[in-house]
């Protein structure tokens, strides 16, 4: 039989049974609600996340990590940022809104939240083409 491990929620009505979260739920709502930070371009995902997102699936949970110990839930986030945004700015804010999400959506207090910066992408400059001149050749006419 396979382990569960799911996590139990605090009910206030005990009565009428138990709810259980599996922990990918947890890390789907931590990868939505870290995406969402402004100055965060990607998640950083596995090597099958990225053959899954070629195939037109994305994977909200990729970059997401959950451990849950005795003294609550730990949270290991490896995110990568956009170019010239304030690095622990964007840390702090990802830190804030992962456990707000959470709070809001499950009721569960993380007890640490890691964000793990693993590189900055800069942005893509657009390359313009003359249909003039394709290849950018100077024909060495002045104007």
């Amino acid at each position: 039989m396979a382990e569960d491990n799911s996590i139990l929620l605090a009910n206030k009505e005990p009565n009428l049974g138990q709810i259980r979260i599996a922990p990918e739920v947890i890390e789907i709502i931590i990868g939505i609600a870290a995406s969402q930070v402004e100055g965060v371009y990607s998640m950083q995902g596995s090597f099958a996340n990225n053959v899954s997102e070629f195939f037109g699936r994305k994977s909200h949970s990729k970059g997401v990590h959950l451990e849950n110990s005795a003294d609550g839930i730990i949270v290991d986030l490896y995110a990568f940022l956009d170019y010239g945004v304030s690095v622990p700015k964007v840390a702090v804010a990802v830190q804030d809104k992962v456990v707000q999400q959470v709070l809001f959506m499950t009721g569960l207090k993380l007890q640490t939240v890691n964000v793990h910066i693993e590189g900055v992408i800069s942005q893509k400059e657009e390359q313009v083409v003359d249909p003039d001149n394709i290849f950018a050749e100077d024909n060495g006419d002045e104007q």
